[in-house]
């Protein structure tokens, strides 16, 4: 190592410091954005946080293991480092409580609270679901996957184009939030059967992944 381990370790804390203070006022300027004060704002992000680590079971789905070949382009790229957890015919459907259920309950206190038009919502919601449903696709072992940034800039879009200027923000948490359950969620339930996925959690891998930075980044870019 060309450098003393002490400090080197030091500073890569402190770097690791310096970007999780960035994320959080990112995140703390998203919510602000959406009309919260930083006390709500924090509140609602430290249960994202901790949400994200309960799944809540809410059925199975009969499912067939995917064939051994298709896994094989996953361990070429090294994206499959372990052994998938073992197949056992069924597919449990969780949901994400930091990744689905709170921002999907956010969501609706924003339609409740805001003059939102019904009209112009729809269409950005479903605007939103039909592009995150053509981004997505099925993981073979895994579940359903989707590139990062697509829906929130599909969100911000649809509704810097489709909102005044000062309910751009809120319409872009909303369809961002709720088109990406809606597309790559709830609409590739008939394919999660085909992926021998053990669990298949809506809401993402956690706070900061699928519909929880979906509507995060989006409420910042509109």
């Amino acid at each position: 190592m060309p450098f003393a381990p002490g400090p080197f370790f030091i500073l890569l804390a402190l770097l690791a410091g310096l970007l999780l203070a960035l994320q959080l006022q990112l995140v703390g300027i998203a919510f602000e954005r959406l009309g919260l004060t930083p006390d709500g704002a924090m509140l609602l992000l430290f249960a994202s946080l901790l949400g994200s680590l309960i799944n809540l079971p809410l059925f199975k789905l009969r499912a067939t293991a995917p064939p051994p070949q298709a896994l094989e382009p996953l361990r070429r790229l090294g994206l499959l480092r372990h052994r998938p957890p073992p197949f056992r015919g069924y597919t449990l459907i969780a949901l994400n409580v930091g990744g689905g259920l709170v921002p999907v309950l956010f969501s609706l206190h924003l339609l409740t609270r805001l003059p939102l038009a019904p009209l112009n919502t729809l269409l950005a919601i479903a605007i939103v679901s039909g592009i995150a449903r053509m981004a997505s696709q099925p993981v073979p072992g895994f579940g359903i996957a989707m590139p990062i940034f697509v829906a929130p800039l599909a969100a911000a879009i649809t509704a810097l184009l489709l909102a005044p200027a000062g309910l751009s923000a809120p319409l872009a948490y909303v369809c961002g939030t709720l088109g990406v359950l809606i597309g790559a969620d709830l609409s590739r339930l008939p394919d999660i059967r085909k992926l021998g996925a053990p669990v298949a959690s809506i809401g993402g891998a956690g706070s900061f992944d699928g519909i929880f930075i979906t509507g995060i980044v989006a409420a910042l870019l509109a």
